[in-house]
């Protein structure tokens, strides 16, 4: 089972995008392109989902212990 976490060697501020990446098998530019692009037709709503599990996902490295 695949589980989402924070990357700590593809961040840019807290992680979350490249634990999504690595979760799904994205691409990570291309999903921080569409993130970014979310925050603005969205209304907010995804930069506060963004906060939230910034705040809440464990790190790749507090998973593996």
């Amino acid at each position: 089972m695949k589980k989402l976490y924070k990357s700590t060697q593809d961040r840019q501020l807290s992680g979350v995008i490249g634990g999504l990446s690595e979760m799904f098998k994205i691409d990570v530019s291309l999903l921080r392109i569409l993130t970014a692009l979310s925050f603005f037709f969205t209304g907010g709503i995804v930069l506060w989902i963004y906060i939230i599990a910034a705040f809440v996902l464990p790190t790749d490295k507090q998973l593996s212990k």
